[in-house]
């Protein structure tokens, strides 16, 4: 684990935004502390941190949002630090894609210790072939165009809905890795108050055929029984 971690603070109180930096940036971390979801999207574009730690209750979008759509984008672990510490907080935001979750007040300590964990957890789970900021990916004769959300394949570009992007997106930064229905959930919710197992079912067998892939005989999506599916194709990421 990289001890220069660069770490972003989502949190619109000054006082906490500034103690927690301090503490983190003397266990040999870089915090920059950030007051709103605005500004963290704008600095996110810019360059994308090794840890998120994200509040909840902030002014404009909330954590919660926040934590949605970066489910799509990539595979940065967020930590969310929240005074909303009853189970049920926890629990809404562990599924709507948190990797940890810590309530306020904290011990300095067992900031770092959550923070040190899931760095380390990224590490060590680290599957994705190409890297997560790379603007194209290819696979199979296809190229994804992440920022323009746009695919190309041999015979030209073929037009996606939004919810089959983010689908495809989730399985090319995932290659060779079982998704659960759970995992697929997460990713769509952003697009779809609705989604459920069987849409899921409906999303992909509609990006099959836009990927020319036979439903009897698929080769790039593959149903895993009583699992998720799998994308078997390799990925590289494209200049």
């Amino acid at each position: 684990m990289a001890d220069d971690a660069l770490i972003y603070l989502v949190e619109d109180d000054p006082e906490i935004r500034q103690l927690v930096c301090a503490l983190l940036n003397r266990y040999g971390f870089r915090c920059e502390g950030l007051p709103d979801a605005e500004t963290f999207w704008d600095r996110y574009g810019t360059r994308r941190p090794d840890l998120i730690i994200l509040d909840l209750m902030m002014p404009g979008e909330d954590g919660l949002s926040v934590c949605r759509r970066l489910q799509v984008l990539g595979d940065t672990p967020v930590l969310i630090a929240s005074a909303r510490g009853e189970p049920l907080d926890r629990v809404i935001g562990l599924e709507v894609g948190a990797d940890d979750y810590i309530g306020k007040p904290f011990e300095p300590r067992e900031l770092i210790a959550r923070v040190k964990a899931l760095l380390r957890r990224r590490e060590k789970s680290e599957r994705v072939i190409a890297p997560t900021d790379a603007r194209h990916m290819i696979f199979a004769g296809w190229r994804l165009d992440l920022a323009a959300r746009a695919l190309a394949g041999p015979e030209g570009a073929v037009e996606l809905t939004a919810g089959e992007f983010d689908l495809l997106a989730a399985f090319v930064r995932r290659p060779q890795q079982v998704l659960s229905r759970d995992d697929i959930m997460d990713v769509l919710k952003g697009r779809q108050s609705d989604v459920f197992d069987r849409s899921i079912d409906i999303q992909v067998s509609r990006l099959r055929r836009k990927l020319n892939d036979d439903p009897r005989r698929p080769s790039l999506i593959r149903t895993v029984r009583n699992a998720g599916y799998l994308f078997t194709a390799d990925v590289a990421a494209g200049s």
